[in-house]
């Protein structure tokens, strides 16, 4: 199996485990396609052949993983077409961005348990360990992401 083949299957293969986790099948596609391509970058229409799907699919496709910055529009001199290419950085950005989640499901955790009393209650109780640890979350990874970063700038940098 040539270098091609065998990153299109792996390709496929997150594809499906990310559908599996909650992802729209296409969207997972469009974003392995572009994690996995040798091409720098690639069009709407390139995306539409390789995966044999819809224009429209792969429009919303690019519109979601745009919003979620797993993909950007980069400009192609001499092309009126939108190139996209999956971002440096991505990853960081993505955990980064979780950061609001975690803050929100840290206040509904205290918020519940407000309203259910105290921690000696059922509900109190899994609401506390909820809180724990959305708290701890969003108190490790800021950190985490930020020594990655500076984990990888230096690697890179060395190379």
């Amino acid at each position: 199996m040539g270098d091609d083949e065998q990153l299109r299957d792996i390709a496929e293969k997150l594809a499906l485990i990310l559908a599996q986790g909650g992802m729209q099948k296409t969207t997972a596609r469009v974003m392995t396609s572009l994690l996995f391509s040798q091409q720098e970058t690639m069009t709407a229409t390139d995306l539409c052949e390789k995966l044999q799907v819809s224009s429209g699919a792969v429009s919303g496709a690019v519109k979601q993983l745009t919003q979620s910055g797993l993909l950007e529009r980069v400009p192609a001199p001499g092309s009126r077409r939108d190139h996209y290419r999956f971002p440096d950085g991505a990853w960081a950005r993505l955990m980064s961005q979780q950061n609001q989640m975690l803050a929100t499901m840290g206040e509904v955790a205290e918020q519940g348990l407000a309203a259910a009393g105290d921690s000696s209650t059922p509900a109190g109780r899994r609401l506390a360990e909820m809180g724990d640890f959305y708290t701890f979350m969003l108190r490790e990874l800021p950190p985490l992401i930020d020594r990655w970063r500076t984990d990888f700038t230096a690697r890179r940098e060395a190379d």
